[in-house]
């Protein structure tokens, strides 16, 4: 059953989410060669709890980790630990957040250094992905839509769209109905309504589309070892219109000013 928020519901989701970027900013901060992501996730978890917050996937059926760590051919729900991210690594950072009873979801794909030309057009263009469903995400649309734009958009590079893992409703609880697919046909599934709120999260491979599970229970990658790229954003239909509540902004910022230390 899908439960549509309030207007007041969803400014606390909002607070929430936006929470989530300002703890990817921090994450962005200090994401380079040489760094474990386990320090990426202990900076996580103090930022989080600093702001009053919970880290929302610890502990969520039994993970261990405040983020999904998921590099190169990682597509999500990566461990964090001792691994040392390289130049030219691809990594997906995906983080969620438990504030005033709500839920903030909202997943991130970095850089780490240079990357070769084929990594940084799936980063680019797996993101630009995610915008195309969000624009469609409309009162009187329908699910499929979403999951239209995103797979024409990416299959027509030569890419694949992961079958096994979808976008999701949110608020209360972190994974609520509806499911999100990033691939369907247009006119197919629920209608949306104002007052749903929802996480699109396209998860794009390089390669194909099957992906296997590591021992741990939890980490999924591309069945042919190719490259991932992973981007969320926690959106809201507010008076017919997609909304974004989350926040890619602070990231970006940060990751600018880097760019023009390193000059």
């Amino acid at each position: 059953m899908i439960s549509y928020k309030s207007e007041e519901e969803i400014e606390l989701i909002r607070q929430s989410s936006l929470l989530v970027g300002k703890t990817l900013a921090e994450v962005a901060r200090i994401i380079r060669p040489g760094i474990k992501t386990i320090e990426l996730d202990k900076v996580a978890e103090t930022f989080i709890r600093d702001h009053k917050a919970k880290p929302a996937f610890k502990g969520y059926n039994g993970f261990p980790y405040t983020l999904c760590i998921s590099v190169n051919d990682v597509v999500v729900h990566g461990f964090p630990g001792d691994q040392e991210l390289k130049e030219g690594d691809l990594v997906s950072v995906d983080c969620g957040t438990l504030l005033n009873g709500f839920y903030g979801d909202s997943a991130y794909t970095f850089a780490v250094g240079e990357l070769d030309e084929e990594k940084r057009l799936l980063m680019e263009r797996t993101k630009e992905s995610l915008y195309r469903g969000i624009k469609v995400a409309k009162a009187g649309n329908r699910i499929g839509n979403i999951g239209y734009e995103v797979q024409s958009y990416v299959e027509s590079f030569g890419y694949s769209v992961v079958r096994d893992l979808v976008g999701h409703g949110i608020g209360r609880n972190l994974h609520e109905s509806p499911e999100v697919p990033n691939y369907g046909k247009r006119g197919d599934g629920i209608m949306l309504r104002q007052g749903l709120v929802i996480c699109i999260e396209p998860m794009i491979n390089l390669g194909v589309r099957q992906v296997t599970q590591d021992r741990d229970g939890w980490t999924i990658r591309t069945a042919d070892g190719k490259p991932s790229a992973h981007y969320e954003h926690q959106i809201a239909i507010i008076k017919g219109e997609p909304t974004i509540l989350s926040s890619f902004d602070e990231i970006e910022e940060v990751l600018k000013e880097k760019v023009v230390a390193a000059a």
